[in-house]
């Protein structure tokens, strides 16, 4: 699910002192499975995050996102929290750390990890990782500049810029993002090259050599330079090649961002300018004819995917998978919107009625959710105020009793105690231990009364003995 990062929100998973990320998902739908899931685990205000280090409970909404909130203090005010950073990507640096510990442990590697730098920058720019035979610098965003000529090879987040000079110098170098995939990040590892677009990888693909973080783009740089280049010109021949070189260096960035953001008309379009491009040496050429195989390379992967991607989306429909429908109709409308033929269409319409018949649903289900929790909130709050009410009527009667309760007549009296029974089985635990004793006080002496005159009833003055004849 492409789900809107400015909102959804992170905590730590498991305790105060544990710092492993855990996305909560927004809608109330999948809320209530995520509950489902971590019924027995706790949340926390992580400190690495920013936060007070404080414990989060799960809300649930309806009307808009559901989100983390912080349990309120003992005097009953707001929690106050200096947390700033709530969004997805605020605990990028713990998805970091958690994936990278996973993945050298396959390995048989322990590694250590710092979140700080001795130039500054905020927790979480910089994630340090270091294990007995290597290290890692990753830096997040651009508060921290890279050092490329250290013990220490870097890896750039997407934000962080790389000049052409250190691409030409270096080869190549390597970029990490991470993508939302349920209520989790997954690491990918990129590989950067001149007049080469990044290429993206699974960290799983990923080695350690001698040459440091390798990735399969690596093998493939590393055998093209090893061949020797091709000849150049003769001085003063090719007065456009200048020009020519430039236009192709742009076109070249073109097809990389056409292919990050998955758009197959774009790179179909610049490869084949780039195929017509005139005026250019044999170096610029044989760099040409690198980025169009690859790029024809992509665009085959893309054919492919994209029918699998529409496969996947009617069996999801079919199934009523909603977020998995849900992800794959984003990504179609995204990346595969252009030239569709009648059956992508058909899939596209139908899961798009899907999934408003499923909204329709879960705002029918909410609705009713709502009502049910209001019928019970109306229920117990007047079942509250049926217990106040019998509480104050019992107090009101025992006043009465005590101040007249030795004048008053016995049939009134007896009324006013039976009436006492029933408000006290109505204020239940509200009656104080006083008011219980003095009830049962009142009670025992009614019993007691009735008893005193019980014999009176029976010989009553002016009877009179039968005599016996």
């Amino acid at each position: 699910m492409q789900a809107d990062k400015r909102r959804i929100q992170t905590a730590v998973l498991g305790g105060a002192g544990s710092e492993e990320p855990l996305m909560l998902p927004m809608e109330a739908i999948e809320l209530d499975a995520f509950r489902h899931a971590h019924e027995r685990d706790t949340f926390w205000c992580g400190t690495l995050l920013g936060g007070c280090g404080g414990q989060l409970t799960t809300k649930l909404y309806t009307d808009r996102a559901c989100h983390f909130a912080h349990h309120p203090d003992p005097d009953g005010l707001p929690h106050v929290c200096g947390r700033a950073a709530r969004g997805v990507n605020s605990a990028d640096h713990l998805y970091v750390k958690s994936a990278a510990a996973a993945w050298l442990a396959d390995r048989g590697e322990q590694a250590t990890f710092a979140y700080t730098h001795p130039e500054g920058g905020p927790v979480g720019s910089v994630v340090d990782v270091r294990w007995r035979h290597g290290a890692l610098r990753v830096h997040l965003d651009q508060a921290v500049a890279p050092v490329w000529d250290d013990a220490v090879e870097p890896v750039l987040g997407t934000m962080v810029p790389v000049d052409r000079d250190t691409l030409v110098r270096r080869w190549y170098v390597h970029r990490i993002r991470l993508d939302s995939e349920g209520t989790a990040r997954q690491v990918r590892i990129g590989t950067e090259a001149f007049a080469r677009p990044t290429e993206w990888f699974a960290l799983d693909e990923c080695e350690m050599t001698e040459r440091g973080l390798s990735t399969p783009a690596v093998e493939r740089i590393i055998q093209s330079r090893s061949t020797p280049p091709p000849a150049r010109r003769a001085p003063g021949k090719g007065r456009k090649t200048p020009d020519a070189r430039f236009r192709t260096h742009v076109l070249f960035r073109r097809i990389e961002e056409a292919r990050a953001v998955g758009a197959v008309v774009v790179v179909a379009r610049v490869s084949h300018t780039l195929a017509t491009l005139d005026g250019v040496d044999q170096e610029t050429r044989a760099q040409i004819d690198t980025v169009l195989e690859d790029a024809k390379v992509w665009l085959r992967e893309q054919t492919v995917a994209r029918q699998e991607m529409f496969t996947q989306l009617s069996e999801a429909v079919a199934e009523g998978n909603l977020q998995e429908a849900r992800g794959l109709l984003t990504r179609v409308n995204a990346i595969a919107a252009h030239d569709r033929t009648d059956i992508e269409t058909q899939t596209a319409g139908a899961a798009a009625g899907f999934l408003a018949g499923m909204l329709r649903q879960q705002q029918e289900t909410a609705r009713k959710l709502h009502a049910a929790a209001e019928a019970r909130e109306e229920a117990r709050r007047k079942k509250a105020r049926q217990k106040t009410d019998a509480l104050q009527r019992v107090r009101t009667t025992l006043r009465t009793l005590r101040r007249h309760g030795r004048t008053m007549p016995g049939t009134e009296k007896r009324r006013r105690v039976a009436m006492l029974t029933e408000l006290a089985a109505k204020a239940g635990d509200q009656l104080s231990r006083s008011e219980v004793n003095q009830i049962e006080a009142w009670k025992a002496r009614i019993q007691r009364e009735r008893e005193t005159t019980a014999p009176q009833k029976r010989a009553q003055p002016g009877d009179r003995t039968p005599r016996s004849v």
